[in-house]
């Protein structure tokens, strides 16, 4: 088994081995981008189309770490608590009323924000994971802007606080493995959204005949 990605010691050429293990075929440009990734380390951007192996990248690079994968689902309309973690109401309620039945002293309020009534969505499993797992974040560009500003303030720290238990964060950093589909907004526009400042324009799109694209950064056997 490889060493986690918090431990990853290897080059360009174990990280090629490494997904040849998991039977994926990585040209030098992908196991170059996947190695710095692990290495600085900072989000992997995979761009291209259904069915060219994008998330086949992340299963691999799990398998070869042997960590667990993760994977948060973007669409529109996703909130921070479908993303992170919620409480779990019913069991809650049926905790008071097996309480107030049992004639208990109190009304149990300590209690009722406890671990077992928490819910844990995959962006608090990888946080509490660590590098123990790979975070796949798939199809980021269908989220609205208040979920992505939300999400890079989680992916810069790795650390929340949840007020009924306290903070919690990653000591090591999961690999984060980022997927973008260009059906729905190309790469250009993406970065150009990310490096805009608060309340201002993006910077002007080039002036070609076509959206600048870039190349699939994935490939398949």
């Amino acid at each position: 088994m490889t060493a986690p990605a918090a431990r990853f010691t290897g080059d360009i050429a174990t990280v090629t081995d490494m997904l040849a293990g998991q039977a994926y075929l990585a040209d030098r440009g992908l196991s170059t981008a996947i190695y710095l990734s692990l290495t600085l380390p900072q989000p992997l951007l995979l761009e291209g189309e259904a069915g060219v192996g994008k998330t086949e990248v992340a299963k691999a690079l799990a398998g070869g770490l042997g960590v667990d994968l993760i994977r948060l689902q973007c669409y529109e309309g996703i909130d921070a608590n479908q993303a992170l973690y919620e409480w779990d109401y019913p069991r809650q309620l049926l905790y008071l009323r097996q309480a107030a039945e049992a004639e208990a002293d109190g009304d149990g309020s300590d209690d009722l924000f406890a671990e077992r009534f928490l819910v844990e969505r995959p962006l608090l499993q990888a946080i509490r994971k660590g590098a123990d797992c790979v975070l796949l974040i798939d199809e980021i560009d269908r989220a609205d802007d208040e979920f992505e500003a939300f999400l890079l303030e989680i992916l810069s720290e790795f650390q929340i606080t949840i007020p009924e238990i306290g903070t919690v964060g990653a000591a090591h950093p999961p690999p984060v493995i980022n997927i973008y589909h260009p059906s729905y907004l190309s790469l250009h526009d993406i970065l150009s959204h990310a490096m805009s400042p608060p309340g201002g324009a993006p910077p002007p799109r080039p002036r070609s005949s076509s959206p600048p694209t870039a190349p699939a950064s994935c490939t398949t056997p």
